[in-house]
């Protein structure tokens, strides 16, 4: 299977850029096809879920999301860390910058989960997963950068009531979800338990 771009002009340039492509790639059936598509480039991004083993416990953030305005829902998100991945910056150094800035907090080991496109159908965008272990004993707030217009509350919930607001609808961004279903299943594992005993 093969594709090629054609063509590519900028229609929006600002806090995020917005391309039309022109793109010529292989058919299941044999053959070529060609779209014209819109691609929302806004950078890469990490996101990590602070965990603390004494207590079982996580760290959810709270936080105003404009892309949530259009629901019957509040737009007011429940979320892991997270950040945009700066030009020459490691992610998991992002995860750990961001950890800091939005929760007032030091991560311990961090480990590395994978890399998922969150809206493919129109957006580059990727983010990679982690999770680290953390001291949550003194952990929440409010916290973030005024000039870039952040107002995060932070807070601890056990791992269990941030399962049942995933399952009650609380949460419900894709990455949160899908670092606490991963995680879900790892806790459960001897990998989990070789991790945990070896910080």
């Amino acid at each position: 299977m093969k594709w090629k771009i054609l063509s590519k002009e900028t229609s929006f340039s600002g806090f995020f850029n917005l391309f039309s492509y022109r793109i010529e790639h292989s058919l299941f059936t044999g053959g070529v096809g060609v779209v014209n598509r819109e691609v929302l480039h806004r950078g890469h991004a990490a996101a990590v879920m602070p965990y603390d083993p004494s207590t079982d416990s996580v760290l959810l953030l709270e936080q105003f999301r404009a892309g949530a305005i259009h629901t019957d829902q509040h737009p007011w998100l429940y979320e892991f860390v997270a950040g945009m991945v700066e030009p020459g910056e490691h992610s998991s150094d992002v995860v750990r910058r961001e950890a800091q800035e939005e929760a007032g907090l030091a991560l311990g080991e961090v480990h590395y989960v994978s890399k998922y496109f969150p809206s493919p159908g129109g957006s580059a965008e990727t983010i990679d997963l982690y999770w680290a272990l953390a001291d949550l004993s003194s952990a929440g707030g409010i916290y973030g950068l005024a000039a870039e217009g952040e107002d995060i509350r932070s807070a601890v919930y056990r791992f269990d009531d941030a399962m049942q607001m995933l399952d009650d609808g609380r949460i419900n961004n894709s990455m949160t979800m899908l670092l606490l279903l991963w995680f879900y299943r790892f806790r459960q594992s001897a990998g989990f338990t070789d991790q945990i005993n070896s910080a």
